[in-house]
This record gives C-alpha cells, structure tokens and sequence, in this order.
C-alpha cells in the first residue's frame, strides 16, 4: 500500500468529511468476541458519550465525487476542488492502523455518490462486513446511507453498522427543490423507513431467539442544515418530533449553514448562521425528547423564530407565568422538569429528597439546580422573596438580567440544569 498516497487522500476526505456533524455517543452494545474493539465502550470523533466523556473517530468520505450539484455542498459536481477516492481495502486498512494506534474508538464513514446510490451504498457495506467478519472489529461503525439506495442493502448495512444515518440536509421541500433539485425529501425518507422496519423486525426476532443477529443496535440518525434556504424554526422542530415519532430516530443533528460557496441561491457568503440559533435548536430538541414539551409549546407559527436572548424553557416559563410558582414539595414529575433551572438529573433527585426532608432553594442549589433561574417560578416550605417578581410587568427583563447565558456543549444531556 501506497502510505504517501493514502496520506493525501485522507488529507482531502477527512477535511471533506467536516461539514457532516450527524455523530454522538455511539449507544451500541456490541460486545467483543475474542477480536479487536468494544462499541459498547467507544462513541464518535470529539464527541460526548451518555456520561460526558470525549471520545474519537476515524471520519473520512469513501470519496467526494458526487453526481449530484446541490448547491451548498463543497463535493457538488460542479465545484472546482480536488477530488479523491478510497479502495474498501484502503479503508479497512486505515481504520484498523489507526485504532491500533489508540487514536480512534471506531469509525463514521460517509460518502459522495459516484455511479449510483446503490454502486456507493455497496461500497459502504462492504467496507463494514470487511472489518467485522475478516478482522473481527467489533468497534463502533456508524455508515451513513445513501439516498435511493435499494432496500436489500439497507438491510444488510444494519447488520455490520452500529448506527446509520440519512441526511435529510434541507428542511423543507421548497428549499430541497431550490438547492438540490435533483433529490426529493420522499426518496431521503425512504431509507428512514426501511431502517424502522427492520429494527422492530430484529427486536421482535430477539424475543423468541436469543442468539438473532442485531440490526443497528445504536438506531438511526440525522441532520439538518440551518440558514441555507430560509426556513424557519417552527419548520425545523416541527419536522424532527415528526422524525422522532414517525421514525424513532436516536436524534437530529442541527448543523448552521456555512458559506463556502458562491451561489445566487444561497445566503450572501458574509452572513454565517449565528452559533446561537443552533445551539437554541438543540435545546429544543431536548425539550422534545427528554421534558415532554410539544413542538407548539417551543415555538408556534405566528412567532417562528426561538429566542436568542434565552433558552427556550425559560422562554416558555415566562410567556405562561399562570402556570407558576411550582410548590417544589408535592408538585408532579413532569411540573417539576418545566422549572428553568432544573433538569432531568436534578428532578429525578428532588423526587426522591422530598420524601424525607421539606426542600428550601438552599438545599435546590445543593441538588445541582441554577438557583438563579428556578428562584423566579418555585415556591418552597421557606419563605421566596422573588417571586414577588412574578407579576411584575417587566418579568422577562428582571429574569434575564439575572440570568447569566453560558453554553454547554450541544449534545449534553441536562441542558436545563
């Protein structure tokens, strides 16, 4: 194998790869057998596991010919930049140099289509069933599926990868026919679809046989890129709780559009999708997920912008003051997650606390909750002197001036506290 030649092929398909953010904690239970690697143990490149910890991945396209000339991707067909393809063997061969090496925990692979959906997805596969039955990798794969790709194959890439993923890209069928008009949202739901199916057939298989294979243990995944064609946010969570319900997607991965490009479809190359709306949408997704928030709760049609100014719990919290102060004593479960401040661990822990002993904010602070948030909407067995605030005209203003904005990486999971 030609080293110095596979050294700038990866030089060009990891720098490709960057753009595609749909990777987090692998979530597999895939045990090793006697070979190399454990996924139960490993997650994605610089990303959070479940408990918090960073992990690795080996993220490389299997190559950026495309035949497709979506307008916001650098591997379009019409854009002037180097090109490169890997061999199946040269990507084994990497994954495997590299995870012995200890750089990596296991490996997201992606691609541009060349030939087919199908010619690539083959190409994909194959690359996975090498590394499991001829190297015994037993290692998290995550094989990001292609789009139009037949259903055979997508059923046969569950059985090697951990995880896999479709990109939805663009949010809306008036973009996607603007941006990409050679794809349509059906054909990328098609794979989702599949994927589903097969899961349930496999669980319902491992209930009457116990040695039945596992279909893509750590389920199936998303994304969706922000800013490039004008959508807005009610569109964007509206459509992944359709996702999470339809689909029962592990998650959506919310990526801000980054000029790159020239095009007159596209946003001006100056004005970049502000970190903040992102890092909103993720907050709303785990409201989605993890607090029993509906999408018209987060953000409705007639304002369907989130707040940049402050999270969008506490948003809610503010318009619907009614439902507040919370008596934190006897009040329910699912009252309790709604306080800004508090999150699932520490709800889960006042559940408990309150049985046998009469909580204060004293002792909310103690318990990990932002005491400077959850102060304004809880009442305790102890006098509250801020919730003389709740009725004050200018609430919103006292509460944020207050409360202080620090971001948390995206993808932790108590973002509220």
């Amino acid at each position: 194998m030609n080293f110095e030649r596979i050294q700038d092929k990866l030089a060009i398909l990891a720098d490709a790869a960057k753009y595609d953010v749909s990777c987090s904690s692998s979530g597999g239970k895939r045990k090793n057998q006697g070979g190399l690697g454990n996924s139960s143990a490993s997650g994605i490149c610089h990303s959070y596991t479940e408990d918090g910890r960073c992990v690795s991945l080996l993220k490389i396209l299997f190559t950026n010919h495309c035949i497709y000339d979506c307008a916001y991707c650098t591997s379009r067909r019409s854009n002037d930049t180097p090109r490169a393809a890997f061999t199946v063997e040269e990507v084994v061969e990497l994954t495997m140099q590299f995870y012995r090496r200890n750089y990596i925990e296991g490996l997201f692979l992606s691609s541009g289509i060349f030939k087919s959906a199908d010619h690539t997805m083959e190409r994909l596969i194959k690359v996975a069933k090498t590394l499991r039955e001829e190297h015994k990798f037993f290692g998290y794969i995550h094989l990001k599926t292609i789009p139009g790709a037949s259903p055979e194959l997508m059923k046969e890439a569950g059985l090697y990868a951990d995880r896999l993923s479709v990109n939805m890209e663009i949010p809306t069928k008036s973009g996607l026919a603007l941006l990409a008009p050679e794809k349509d949202h059906e054909t990328i739901k098609a794979p989702m679809q599949t994927v589903q199916e097969q899961i349930i057939e496999f669980k319902d298989s491992k209930k009457h046989h116990k040695h039945a294979p596992s279909y893509t243990p750590a389920g199936q995944s998303t994304q969706l890129i922000i800013g490039a064609a004008g959508e807005n946010d009610h569109q964007i969570v509206r459509l992944s709780s359709h996702f999470y319900q339809k689909y029962d997607l592990k998650r959506v991965y919310y990526s801000g559009y980054v000029p790159m490009l020239s095009d007159s479809r596209l946003p001006d190359i100056s004005t970049p999708v502000p970190f903040v709306r992102e890092h909103r949408l993720y907050q709303a997704d785990w409201l989605m997920r993890f607090y029993g928030f509906a999408p018209e709760e987060i953000v409705t049609k007639d304002n369907p912008f989130l707040d940049l100014e402050c999270d969008p719990k506490l948003a809610w919290a503010i318009r619907h003051r009614e439902h507040f102060p919370v008596f934190i004593q006897t009040a329910p479960y699912e009252m309790i997650l709604r306080v800004p401040g508090i999150g699932v661990k520490v709800a889960k822990k006042i559940m408990k606390t309150r049985r046998h002993t009469q909580i204060t904010l004293d002792h909310l602070k103690k318990l990990g909750a932002m005491v400077n948030r959850a102060r304004y909407f809880v009442a305790t067995t102890s006098p509250n002197p801020y919730l003389n605030q709740l009725d004050s005209a200018n609430f919103r203003q006292i509460v944020l001036d207050q409360t202080t904005s620090k971001f948390k990486p995206s993808n932790q999971p108590d973002l509220f506290g």
